[in-house]
């Protein structure tokens, strides 16, 4: 009955015929076909495809669970037999947002490779919603982010600790009564915001400019629409972003005051335009975590990396 299920899985990840022909490298009309027959296989369509994107069926979103559960008892023996190997052959898949592939994840990768040159590692750069979803399927290992994640389903292993800060362009006038609570981006890389001695900013100040927010459901934004409330005023957005380091990059173009975490201010080249204040809410502060799903057997692999973090 599951015949073929590969190949309807990565229809259901690309929502597209064509696009999951491509990464399979097969014809069009050959993956059609290979659908074709597992729907026959059981007696209903997997997908409604009068839809564009295409959608599941409520009877292929079952369909899909089965797979998964499938996909994990696979992984789960395959790692197994992997561990059995002494991490001498094996792989794992790591995930992050752009941010975190491109400048976190590269030094960490290189000191495990360097130790461990025969396994294979995979980094997965997308967005957290997809992420996510590929580390419940099981299609990834770890995933590195910021915001919380269900504790009944996804363990944990803290990496650091990271504290938002309001970035504004040093040209907006706003600055100017509230010079003696700005930072430079040489105070963030050398923690003087953590400092309690320094003054947070009353955040009001810049209520009339103009805000480079992310889309909701992002935890970044969650965070910053909390602490504006907290401020008793709601932000003139100018953009909704996908990325935290779009915004920031919006930011040093001048374009509008942005919510970025010291972490990413760290790896930023020097914002010699911009100017960083303290916020004073507690929703300012979150832990970056790897996660990685509980009922999932860790691999000897899997574990050393975290080890090693």
């Amino acid at each position: 009955m599951f015949q073929g299920m590969d190949y309807v899985y990565e229809v259901y990840k690309e929502r597209s015929f064509s696009k999951a022909a491509k990464n399979l490298f097969i014809s069009q009309p050959s993956l059609s076909a290979a659908v074709k027959k597992a729907e026959q296989k059981i007696g209903f369509p997997i997908f409604d495809r009068s839809s564009s994107p295409i959608r599941l069926t409520e009877l292929g979103k079952e369909y899909i669970r089965s797979i998964e559960i499938i996909m994990d008892v696979e992984n789960g023996f395959r790692n197994y037999v992997q561990d059995t190997q002494d991490m001498q052959t094996g792989c794992v898949s790591i995930g992050g947002t752009n941010f975190y592939a491109s400048y976190v994840l590269p030094p960490l990768l290189s000191r495990f490779t360097e130790k461990y040159p025969h396994i294979q590692v995979n980094l997965i750069e997308a967005y957290t919603t997809r992420l996510t979803d590929m580390l419940f399927s099981g299609t990834l290992d770890l995933l590195i982010d910021n915001q919380a994640m269900d504790p009944a389903i996804y363990g944990k292993r803290f990496f650091c600790e990271e504290h938002l800060l309001l970035v504004v362009p040093s040209h907006f006038v706003s600055n100017q009564p509230v010079r003696n609570y700005a930072l430079t981006a040489t105070d963030i890389r050398e923690n003087r915001h953590l400092n309690s001695r320094i003054p947070p900013i009353p955040l009001e100040t810049f209520q009339n400019d103009p805000f480079l927010l992310l889309k909701s459901g992002n935890d970044t934004r969650t965070r910053a629409d909390k602490i504006c409330h907290h401020a008793r005023f709601t932000p003139k957005i100018r953009f909704e972003l996908e990325q935290q380091i779009t915004a920031y990059n919006l930011s040093r173009c001048g374009i509008g005051i942005s919510f970025c975490g010291d972490t990413l201010i760290c790896h930023m080249p020097e914002g010699q335009n911009l100017l960083y204040y303290k916020l004073d809410n507690r929703d300012a502060i979150r832990d970056v975590n790897f996660y990685y799903k509980r009922n999932r057997y860790m691999t000897k692999i899997i574990n050393e990396f975290l080890n090693l973090i």
